[in-house]
């Protein structure tokens, strides 16, 4: 999720970039730092902290006032490496003539690293993004291209490169594989970009880049090439105002946030899980052996987080087969605490600021549990309180009401199942291999489903329900923290009073508030519980209710049963989890939009609860 910016072009360029990475923070914000050629050579400057922290460094290093008219930036999220200055981009090779900034990740770094330590290489940081300047510097003969050609060709992963060279002023060098990457176009000038607000008060002429391009910037030219040669691009002109654009083109950041999943989930699985299934969990705080002792699981979470700890629930105890407890957190306080050595506690908490998950892990580290904080935030409180830590990856979620964080969350939580599973000896080698197929997998149909006409259907159905009064959600298994989830999207964003149930529990009381045309929004996935679902939607519609239906792509049976259905793509039952609530995210969003409310910034609400 880090942001990049460069410019090539005829004016001094420190502000620019400056000013292009403030308007990328929303990327990354632990770290930032700056590289300007001028008659000094390259000369960097990287600050810990937000962009305030970059300027004073620039300010107490004279940099700010270069003549420089070529430069790149760079805010960080950091995935490898710890939050320090010489893990800050951007990175140099040896004799400091390359120069590089990183988007993404690289997922064979470690073997890199080993091969260039071994020809001599000294590595000044603990980032994976370090191995790209020195392997550029290793074919470089004078020509930035060719050695930025050979340098990719032995990296794997998804990352975005943006390269200078002393020896060639005037020039930025940049190549993209899979994560964003734009050019911008103006008089004389040059711009390279994560994203377009970066450059948008500048030129909103922009040049698309495609995945496995590399691209020469110079101050009057772009060119394009693939692995087949030069690439014939126009330009495409926008026309988002600024605030547009700091939501990508969407129109709210609920909506970019909701099309951002499947980032955040490639992001939060990263380097941590490998094709034979094994995963790799550093910051937890315990090895495999400690992990295969672990007797019990209490997750504690408020909201949209505890959710998620209900479907992880279900992972773990599946995959690991060791009992799991979810408790409110704001109610696990105020109980008599039963954790104890022995056990593992996961305080998830998005912000790592959430005081009743935050009490509730104290509360248990006291009685001498292993806390685990599941965070999206580094350096937060939850971080600095527990003995362990589990990030998201899945960057700055502006909308109050929870999308990519939670699915990030879910994924999190099945890689931790994944792992215990191994430690515990319940998987195989070869089983788990399978289910890490699966959660590769994940995201790629995140995208798919966001991209196909069924995404548009789930905000039709949503218009189509939006001035009802009420709603019922139901669910059974893993289905069931997934109503629980749609349902506090709905009530969030909408305002709309809305219950949800187990749908087996549905006939013990809340079936009363059913009548002729109550809309009851049923997870219905794929599962061993699926008939059973059946019987509950028969329940509901037998008293006139009529049946929304969250339902896998293929099953056509579902159609008989329900008045609406919203397709999502076949996974696993576990993992369905994850794939099932996205249409419940966009028809709660159809239903809100709607009826003309903020989604943004819902009534009453805040991102952070740090009050109890």
């Amino acid at each position: 999720m880090c942001g990049i910016i460069g410019y090539v072009g005829g004016r001094p360029c420190e502000e620019l970039i400056l000013s292009g990475l403030e308007r990328l923070e929303y990327r990354g914000y632990d770290s930032a730092g700056m590289v300007l050629l001028d008659t000094e050579g390259l000369r960097t400057v990287r600050a810990v902290g937000n962009l305030a922290e970059l300027r004073k460094a620039a300010h107490a290093t004279g940099i700010d006032a270069s003549p420089a008219t070529m430069g790149m930036g760079h805010t960080r999220w950091a995935t490898h490496g710890r939050v320090t200055e010489a893990n800050a981009h951007p990175h140099s090779d040896a004799s400091g003539r390359i120069s590089v900034v990183m988007n993404g990740i690289v997922e064979n770094y470690a073997r890199l690293r080993s091969e260039l330590q071994d020809d001599g290489v000294v590595f000044l940081s603990e980032t994976d993004a370090e191995v790209i300047p020195h392997l550029i510097s290793r074919h470089y003969e004078g020509d930035l291209v060719a050695a930025m050609r050979a340098a990719v060709e032995r990296l794997e992963g998804h990352f975005t490169i943006v390269a200078a060279s002393a020896g060639e002023p005037g020039r930025l060098v940049a190549y993209r594989q899979e994560t964003p990457l734009v050019i911008g176009v103006g008089d004389g000038e040059r711009f390279v970009a994560s994203a377009i607000p970066a450059f948008l008060p500048e030129t909103r002429d922009t040049i698309l880049v495609e995945s496995g391009e590399i691209v020469v910037v110079e101050a009057d030219s772009v060119s394009i090439h693939d692995a087949s040669g030069t690439v014939e691009r126009g330009i495409t002109r926008i026309d988002w105002d600024e605030d547009a654009a700091e939501k990508g083109g969407f129109d709210t950041f609920m909506l970019k946030e909701i099309h951002e999943q499947p980032s955040a989930l490639r992001d939060t699985i990263g380097d941590r899980l490998h094709r034979e299934g094994e995963v790799d969990l550093p910051g937890l705080g315990l090895d495999d052996a400690a992990l295969a002792r672990v007797e019990r699981v209490h997750i504690v979470a408020c909201g949209t987080s505890f959710h998620a700890g209900l479907v992880g629930r279900y992972l773990i105890e599946d995959w690991a087969q060791v009992p799991v407890h979810v408790e409110v957190a704001s109610e696990y306080r105020y109980r008599t605490c039963l954790a104890g050595p022995g056990d593992l506690v996961i305080g998830i908490t998005q912000s790592g600021e959430t005081a009743d998950t935050l009490a509730a892990m104290r509360v248990a580290r006291e009685r001498g549990a292993h806390v685990v904080a599941l965070t999206n935030i580094m350096g937060s409180q939850a971080v600095r309180d527990a003995d362990g830590v589990l990030y998201t990856r899945a960057g700055l979620e502006i909308g109050v009401a929870a999308t990519k964080t939670h699915t990030a969350q879910v994924v999190a939580l099945a890689l931790l199942a994944l792992k215990l599973g191994r430690a515990r000896h319940v998987l195989s080698a070869a089983g788990a291999a399978d289910l890490g197929d699966e959660l590769q997998r994940i995201p790629d149909l995140v995208q798919e489903y966001l991209d196909s006409p069924d995404a548009r259907h789930a905000m039709e159905v949503g218009e189509k329900y939006a001035d009802r009064p009420f709603f019922l959600y139901l669910g059974r298994h893993v289905g069931m923290p997934v109503s629980y989830e749609g349902a506090l999207k709905l009530k969030e964003i909408s305002y709309v009073p809305t219950e949800a149930y187990p749908a087996g529990e549905m006939k013990h009381g809340p079936i009363a508030l059913l009548d002729d045309g109550s809309p009851v929004v049923v997870v219905a996935t794929d599962g061993h519980v699926f008939d059973k679902v059946v019987s509950n939607i028969q329940e509901v519609r037998a008293r006139g209710a009529q049946v929304i239906a969250v339902a896998t792509r293929g099953n056509e049976e579902i159609t008989e049963h329900a008045d609406d259905v919203m397709f999502v793509p076949r996974t696993p039952p576990l993992l369905s989890s994850i794939l099932a609530v996205v249409p419940l995210q966009l028809f709660a969003y159809a239903v809100a939009r709607a009826r003309g409310l903020n989604v943004d910034q819902p009534r009453n609400l805040a991102k952070t609860v740090t009050v109890e």
